[in-house]
């Protein structure tokens, strides 16, 4: 585990807390807002939490887009998005109504809850994940674990091909994806204990 990893820092998301628990493993880490540090980096973490416009907003004025684009789909550098983070790898989001990164072939949408007492919104707490397909990311997680969650809007995948985690939530949708080189979760591993650790250990080995 000697890669380099930079925690992109766009102005939106708790990154201490995925630095912290990356340090306690011994990885070589750093949070960077700068276009060369990204190019400089080994795997990339984008995190993020907030409003899905003003994110891409941020990335554009810090000029990250064509560094974190070249970096994941020409030299093909794993990324793993977490939460908002994930919902840019899409082509397009509700919230907002603007274009993401266009990495994955889906759309981002509000939860359409009808049961409104039993299920709230935003989506808060702990739930379960479901596996879709194997994968390196996946490795000495429980098929069944539990991680924390946080968002009102969700992925609507056009490929199911590239879902690798479902979670149910009045109806299924896609909690991780996996696409080559770029993984997303919808979940915070950060605040999920040790199925949490272990994503990170995964990521950090892939």
């Amino acid at each position: 585990m000697s890669a380099k990893i930079v925690i992109v820092d766009y102005g939106m998301g708790n990154l201490n807390s995925v630095k912290r628990i990356l340090s306690r493993l011994k990885i070589d880490v750093s949070i960077s807002a700068h276009p060369e540090d990204i190019v400089a980096a080994d795997k990339i973490i984008l995190p993020g939490v907030g409003h899905f416009s003003q994110a891409m907003a941020n990335l554009h004025t810090l000029k990250l887009l064509d560094p974190l684009n070249n970096a994941v789909l020409v030299e093909k550098k794993p990324i793993l998005g977490i939460c908002l983070g994930m919902q840019l790898m899409a082509k397009k989001s509700e919230e907002g109504n603007v274009n993401g990164l266009g990495w994955i072939d889906a759309d981002v949408v509000r939860f359409n809850i009808h049961d409104k007492l039993k299920y709230k919104i935003p989506h808060i707490g702990w739930n379960q994940i479901s596996m879709s397909k194997p994968s390196a990311l996946m490795t000495d997680i429980n098929p069944d674990a539990e991680f924390y969650f946080v968002h009102s809007y969700h992925f609507l995948n056009r490929n199911p091909e590239d879902i690798l985690n479902t979670t149910e939530y009045e109806y299924s949708f896609t909690s991780a994806i996996e696409k080559g080189n770029i993984f997303g979760v919808q979940y915070h591993p950060e605040k999920s204990h040790d199925a949490g650790e272990q994503l990170f250990k995964n990521f950090c080995n892939l």
